[in-house]
């Protein structure tokens, strides 16, 4: 059986839209969308049966309401759903180790003040051995159907660009994996992006880029990041691929790119202690300043 695509939903409008988000998106795969809704989330010692039985009835009408946004927004997606006992973290996490993809909703706030990201969803995204994407209230299918040649119905739909932080000297499967395969199922533009702050003659030993002046930096890392997708443009040939370098920090250069775009990617190094949680700097500024779904890819 194909691992589901996994969305977790409490009732508010952020986990709404996430269901709805990954219910277009189990379409595009091909796969089983999974509602889980923890009934229990922050586990009480003294709670008796009279209050775990009205937090499962609440727990009832979560998932129905999000069946019904599910229905109403994506009539033809395979859906099931689950009540799972908390901690809520701990149920999400469980739920990731069988989904092929895991979708949390995160309240957007303005874009100075970034995401409002609440502690399940960042000790989720830290933790997961899944892809977990994060998703704003009122975030759009942003679908552009796009006229056939006589003018009749649309031979396809394209939607926004998909962005992807690229790393020249680590260069991450997973992650470019995932990105190519999100532009393509999406007939979307794959905008990959290589950002690095310019170094000094001292900083460097000899022979390396950062002896070179910007400019000429600049043309070594177009080259270094070329030569990273070529084996990724000839495995997704239909896949139009935008190359970019920019001298910034990759974080900052990633929440500019990701404006107007339809999901920004970004990498999370998986350590050996599963206990250590960890996102790393470019992921965590990211999930909370950028303007659009953030899928969070775990990689060794």
């Amino acid at each position: 059986m194909l691992a589901p695509v996994v969305a977790g939903v409490d009732g508010c409008a952020e986990s709404l839209a996430a269901a709805e988000w990954a219910a277009r998106e189990a379409v595009r795969r091909g796969r089983e969308l999974r509602l889980v809704h923890a009934w229990n989330r922050y586990p009480r010692a003294r709670a008796g049966a009279a209050a775990d039985a009205v937090r499962r009835h609440a727990g009832r009408n979560v998932l129905r309401r999000a069946e019904q946004r599910v229905r109403a927004a994506c009539p033809e997606v395979r859906l099931r759903d689950e009540q799972v006992a908390g901690p809520a973290t701990t149920a999400l996490l469980a739920a990731a180790g069988t989904a092929e993809l895991l979708v949390l909703g995160s309240r957007g706030l303005s874009g100075f003040t970034g995401f409002l990201v609440g502690s399940v969803a960042l000790g989720v995204v830290a933790r997961a051995t899944c892809p977990v994407v994060l998703v704003r209230a009122g975030e759009q299918a942003a679908d552009e159907h796009l006229p056939s040649a006589d003018g009749g119905a649309s031979v396809r739909t394209a939607y926004r660009d998909v962005v992807v932080g690229v790393d020249v000297e680590y260069p991450c499967d997973e992650l470019l994996e995932f990105a190519f395969a999100e532009a393509r199922s999406r007939h979307a533009r794959l905008k990959a992006l290589h950002a690095w702050r310019a170094t000094g003659p001292l900083t460097l030993g000899p022979g390396e880029i950062g002896l070179l002046d910007e400019p000429r930096q600049a043309g070594e890392r177009q080259d270094l990041l070329a030569g990273v997708l070529r084996v990724w443009r000839d495995k997704y040939p239909d896949v139009e691929v935008l190359e970019r370098v920019v001298p910034a920090r990759p974080a900052s250069a990633l929440v500019r790119a990701a404006s107007g775009a339809g999901l920004v990617v970004v990498g999370r190094r998986v350590t050996e202690d599963a206990s250590i949680r960890r996102t790393g700097p470019v992921a965590h500024a990211v999930i909370h300043h950028a303007g659009c779904p953030v899928a969070v890819v775990p990689h060794y």
